[in-house]
């Protein structure tokens, strides 16, 4: 069943295209990207990006693209990136993107299921990549290459770009009769169509309008409070809806985007100086590992004062949110109890209020990586442990907990400058209809676990072509089913709890989401990422995938082995249940784990998760890739 949206909402531009186009004409001298070529700094101001949109809406006109064509982007980050997607959006067209690491099967099944008739690729070396593929689809009209040099010849359909843009001057007409096109958009026209990056199987089409999208554009500024003096640094796939949403919002609202990437990230940070950031929960978690990484190196005092500087400043701002009632609450409690919560917290923050002062003065000079100016970073695309919630918190660093789905365009609650209930996701965004409901469908109380529904303007109308999931997805009063669980505060902020999908019952019967136990082993050094499993069996096991210098240190530290006796812990049974009764250490009940959520086994593998394989783009783990590629080791782990 499609989303039936409230009707009251309604956004104050007719298409996504129309208020960026506007933008530009607001804004013509502000700088709207900033981008490198090689060695070289590129700075195209509005004007320009008007000026390249138009032009290439041009030449894709006059070969053949029209108002619902469907075209594939195969690309990563980079400026001809957006200018393509808005060339498309001026023309009604349909776009289909995907990342340049996209297996060729999977490659196909979209353009198969999108029935694609233009194809844009990145470089010729990813042409040539998916050459025999292409070749069999005759379907598809034209080949466009954005970096590649003139391809065109008589009868050929591939077009570089430095073919179709050699004519690069603009007539009054060519204006014109963009405005036209543009004007002639309705909030109704379809978008985009989404791939999901198939964590549970196949990937779906998620079909997005210029409706769902706007309603993201134009209620999220009060959230993070965005102008156009704001500059934010970009480095997440631009194809992915969390991060397409933050470059389409920025250029409504007259910012300007650095593109960045993994390798230029941290330097990125300190030249741009950027007030805003978004970034997924694996880039946090890479980020603390990298200062735990730094700490340690200075010998274990070094190690020993900082974790003392964290802790006081995590308990400090825990006592002060206590006594500021910004801590999520799930019952009502009586007055005296509120009031005694609240003496003892004033109490500890007197105590604690100089070595706070102190701690912060000494953690200071880490903000200094993230260039100084930043007043809020976005946090999305997955849900943020709640250790590294409170690390970032403890260090200064502002975090917008974002909760969404491709699904929703893709923005369902936030907890930015609207909310100050730390531990949550916040409200849902403005007219958003959120629900918390049991196995049954009936909506539960606040404090009670249930999966997540919601319902509003950013809420999609269903996957292409996909008669069966839709009717999955939309309960009977338009309602979508988002797979996640979680719980209501009893001030109406959000709570996940964990992904329905992906809980693992074992043989006893009991359901553990694997998210938070993966997320806690992950504060260990030596841990790069863990996996759980344990489906039907009668307990749990991880597969860890370690920084293998670390978990040698970690072992000589604390065993006392040498590096000879640690050569192989593939092999050394004794040795790897050592480890792995550390990490049982991190799954105490003082912690919240209950007796049954310890592991019984783990394992070490050789190799890193990568993305387009283990990892979607963004580094969500595909744990069905990983269990079917591990299972004999998974088997052997619970023999």
């Amino acid at each position: 069943m499609r989303n039936e949206a409230p009707p009251n909402w309604q956004p104050n531009s007719p298409s996504v295209i129309a208020a960026i186009m506007a933008t530009c004409q607001r804004f013509p001298d502000r700088p709207a990207f900033i981008y490198r070529v090689g060695d070289n700094e590129l700075t195209v101001d509005y004007t320009k990006l008007r000026e390249d949109v138009i032009l290439l809406a041009k030449a894709f006109e006059e070969r053949k693209v029209r108002q619902g064509s469907r075209v594939m982007l195969l690309s990563d980050n980079r400026y001809a990136w957006i200018v393509t997607d808005l060339a498309l959006m001026s023309l009604g067209a349909v776009s289909v993107p995907r990342g340049s690491e996209t297996p060729t099967q999977e490659l196909e099944y979209i353009l198969n299921h999108a029935r694609c008739t233009f194809i844009v690729v990145e470089t010729e070396t990813l042409l040539a990549r998916h050459q025999e593929m292409l070749s069999s689809h005759k379907e598809v009209k034209t080949v466009f290459i954005i970096e590649g040099s003139d391809k065109h010849t008589l009868f050929s359909r591939i077009y570089a770009y430095n073919d179709i843009l050699k004519e690069r001057t603009l007539s009054d007409d060519d204006f014109h009769r963009f405005d036209q096109m543009v004007a002639a958009i309705t909030q109704k026209d379809l978008v985009t169509i989404i791939f999901t990056s198939g964590t549970t199987g196949n990937p779906k089409g998620v079909m997005l309008n210029h409706r769902n999208i706007l309603f993201n554009t134009e209620t999220l500024p009060p959230v993070i409070a965005i102008t156009e003096q704001d500059l934010w640094v970009s480095i997440l796939p631009s194809w992915h809806i969390f991060e397409r949403a933050l470059e389409l919002l920025a250029l409504t609202w007259g910012s300007c985007i650095v593109y960045s990437s993994l390798k230029t990230f941290a330097a990125d940070l300190v030249t741009y100086q950027p007030t805003l950031v978004a970034t997924v929960p694996r880039l946090w978690e890479s980020l603390y590992s990298k200062v735990l990484a730094t700490v340690m190196a200075r010998g274990s005092k070094a190690v020993t004062v900082f974790n003392l500087l964290i802790k006081i400043s995590i308990r400090f701002r825990r006592t002060q949110r206590q006594l500021r009632g910004h801590l999520p609450q799930f019952t009502r409690s009586n007055l005296p109890v509120r009031l005694g919560r609240k003496l003892i917290a004033l109490v500890e923050m007197t105590i604690l209020a100089l070595p706070y002062w102190l701690a912060q003065k000494k953690l200071a000079p880490l903000q200094e990586k993230f260039g100084g100016q930043l007043r809020m970073a976005v946090s999305g695309g997955g849900t943020l442990p709640a250790y590294l919630e409170s690390w970032l918190d403890a260090i200064g660093v502002r975090i917008a907990n974002a909760y969404g789905m491709t699904e929703c365009a893709p923005a369902i609650a936030g907890r930015g400058f609207n909310s100050e209930i730390f531990g949550t996701l916040g409200p849902p965004i403005s007219v958003t209809e959120l629900r918390v409901v049991n196995s049954d469908g009936i909506q539960v109380d606040p404090g009670i676990e249930g999966e997540v529904e919601v319902r509003g303007p950013q809420v999609f109308d269903g996957y292409i072509d996909n008669e069966e999931e839709n009717r999955k997805a939309f309960t009977a009063d338009g309602f979508f089913r988002t797979g996640d669980l979680g719980k209501m505060t009893i001030h109406g902020e959000l709570v996940l709890t964990g992904r329905s999908k992906e809980i693992i019952v074992l043989a006893s019967g009991e359901n553990i989401d694997p998210s938070r136990i993966e997320g806690a082993i992950s504060q260990l050094p030596f841990v790069n990422d863990a996996v759980l499993v344990g489906q039907d069996r009668k307990g749990l096991a991880a597969l860890i995938v370690p920084d293998w210098d670390k978990l040698k240190d970690f072992v000589m530290e604390r065993f006392g082995h040498s590096e000879e006796d640690v050569k192989d812990l593939h092999e050394d049974h004794a040795l790897r249940d050592r480890v792995k009764n550390e990490i049982n250490r991190l799954l105490h009940a003082k912690n919240g784990f209950k007796p049954y959520e310890k592991l019984q086994k783990i394992d070490f593998l050789k190799h890193e998760f990568t993305v387009g394989e283990e990892l979607t783009n963004t580094f969500k783990k595909r744990r069905y890739i990983i269990e079917r590629k591990y299972k004999e080791l998974i088997d052997r782990l619970f023999k």
